[in-house]
């Protein structure tokens, strides 16, 4: 312990100056960005888009500035689901319609845990956590079966983006900031007239954050024509539906035969036990977010099962970790920082977690695999950042990418053993609002 020796440093210059690498990596480094210059390329070959399972899915989605990711992806298993019922070869469901019930519904669920806290020094840890996290676009895949069981689904063209729905910064900005206004100001209500006061105070937030989310994202329908046409070019049309009986009617019960499950291999998490987290949710009373511990390989088994059905897979991972969205790649061989810089920052995936390194952080999902002696060597991602990027908006994701920065996955609940299924279905375990495992898709 103690302060920088600077005689150690000019040692440390003198050393670094009569290396020639250093020299070639300075000028390289002062006209290039880092990862320009780290780029490797020894692993083309072994990530081209051939894939053994290829499932064919429609047109990628763009979800631009706004962190709706799980949301879109969600979707996309769904309207997978609708295009083989009704034959379209294009189709999407409205995700600004979700968007908007899920920051309303969020916003509703964060005043209760302000209203349980009230008492709580305002330097408490929880309290803080709340007020920093605020409310945003991320959500997990229980969370959306949350507001689609409330409200229902719609067909893009019956409720479309806007400027807020597609470039949330702004709206996130305004909510977080009234929702620290009630964080403070319900104390002073509490104070002078007692809780139910503060009861009252709630709803006035709701109402008004009711009204600008109409203001910013439309007039939610209430009721729509169901029109399409098939693949055979035949017209249909179905009138006076509504989100709910859309959804009731040609999903029903399906989203709650899909569980989450995980890889968090922490010493706090042992497998084969599920996991919730204080204070992670969106519908007050909706569905409980419940994630299923499971070694890697496990994991991998389910997803690879449910690909062989020809059905595509949620997922969550860290793209923020090696990845090159220009040609739709993401590998951690990638990047060789330790040539360029001696920086050497993998780690141990459970240390990754622990120590913050890494998290879930992105939704997308898997729509392809290839095989190599019948182990998985890359798979093929749908992702929701338009068609400019990666192969027409796909990617590809080699197999130890997967193994390290992969963190989730949504599997139908008929693969599970029943070993797995009862595990999956105990009471789970309450983790910390900050657990990594908290992390929001965006």
């Amino acid at each position: 312990m103690g302060s920088i020796n600077k005689e150690h440093l000019a040692k440390l210059l003198n050393e670094y100056k009569k290396d020639r690498a250093n020299t070639v990596a300075r000028h390289a480094l002062t006209n290039a960005d880092i990862q320009t210059v780290a780029l490797s390329k020894n692993s083309d070959d072994e990530i081209d888009f051939n894939f053994d399972i290829n499932i064919k899915t429609m047109p990628v989605t763009n979800q631009k500035a706004s962190g709706r990711c799980w949301i879109f992806a969600a979707c996309n298993v769904i309207r997978e689901k609708l295009g083989k019922q009704f034959g379209m070869k294009n189709f999407e469901i409205s995700q600004s319609y979700l968007a908007f019930y899920d920051k309303l519904e969020k916003l509703n669920y964060v005043l209760d845990i302000l209203i349980d806290l009230i008492d709580e020094d305002y330097d408490d840890r929880a309290l803080q956590f709340v007020v920093q996290s605020g409310v945003g676009d991320g959500g997990q895949w229980d969370m959306i079966v949350s507001i689609i069981d409330k409200y229902g689904i719609c067909p893009k063209n019956v409720y479309g983006e806007t400027s807020t729905s597609s470039g949330t910064r702004y709206i996130n900005q305004l909510i977080n900031a009234e929702l620290r206004h009630f964080a403070s100001d319900s104390r002073t209500v509490k104070k002078a007239k007692g809780m139910d006061a503060v009861l009252k105070l709630k709803e006035d937030y709701v109402d008004r954050f009711f009204k600008a989310l109409v203001s910013c994202y439309g007039l939610p329908p209430t009721s729509f024509n169901f029109e399409y046409t098939d693949d055979e070019g035949k017209y249909h049309l179905e009138k006076n539906l509504s989100p709910l009986s859309f959804y009731e009617k040609y999903v029903g019960d399906e989203l709650h035969q899909y569980v989450s499950i995980i890889n968090a291999p922490t010493k706090d998490k042992p497998f084969m036990k599920s996991y919730t987290v204080k204070y992670l949710g969106n519908v007050v009373g909706g569905k409980v977010v419940t994630h299923l511990n499971l070694p890697m390989e496990r994991l991998k088994e389910l997803v690879l099962a449910q690909l062989k059905d020809n059905q595509i897979v949620w997922f969550g991972s860290d793209v923020a970790a090696y990845g090159d969205r220009v040609n739709g790649i993401w590998d951690d061989r990638l990047f060789d920082y330790k040539s360029l810089l001696d920086l050497d920052i993998k780690m141990d995936k459970g240390d990754s977690l622990d120590f913050r390194a890494s998290a879930m952080n992105h939704a997308m999902c898997i729509t392809g695999v290839a095989f190599r002696d019948g182990i998985p060597s890359k798979w093929k991602i749908e992702n929701s950042w338009g068609d400019a990027s990666g192969n027409k908006g796909y990617y590809v994701m080699s197999a130890s990418w997967f193994d390290q920065y992969t963190y989730q996955a949504v599997v139908n609940k008929k693969y599970l053993t029943k070993e797995e299924l009862a595990a999956y279905n105990a009471k789970p375990i309450e983790l910390k609002p900050w657990d990594p495992m908290g992390s929001l898709a965006k």
